[in-house]
């Protein structure tokens, strides 16, 4: 993965979502640690939460969405005779409508799917 990807994809993120200082909890990979993306972290008053050598439960969550992806989207079909923008538009249809409003999330309270308990806890703090 090249560094200008996650330059591009976290900002792209942050304004999707009007967020703002989040805690964003990656691994150490090269992309992750560059002083280009550290630089774009600090432009969102972001935090970077990186566990040490050897300790990956400071990013079970990721690690957990992303065997989640794979098993029920990517490993059901042929990414390698697809497309890449073709795998892209998949990824961003499986995350936004299905994993995001309708799948069951058994974390939040009710299962309820991601952006329904954060609206659910925007109606609580308003």
């Amino acid at each position: 993965m090249k560094k200008e990807l996650c330059i591009r994809a976290f900002p792209s993120a942050c304004q999707a979502q009007g967020a703002y200082g989040m805690t964003l909890h990656s691994d150490r990979g090269s992309q992750f640690t560059s002083s280009s993306f550290q630089k774009v972290l600090a432009q969102y008053g972001a935090v970077q939460s990186m566990s040490g050598t050897g300790h990956c439960y400071d990013n079970a969550r990721m690690e957990s969405f992303f065997a989640t992806l794979k098993k029920e989207k990517l490993y059901r079909i042929r990414t390698e005779r697809i497309p890449m923008a073709q795998v892209k538009s998949i990824v961003f249809r499986y995350i936004m409508t299905y994993y995001n409003r309708r799948r069951i999330y058994t974390a939040n309270p009710g299962g309820l799917p991601p952006a329904t308990y954060r609206q659910a806890a925007r109606g609580l703090a308003a």
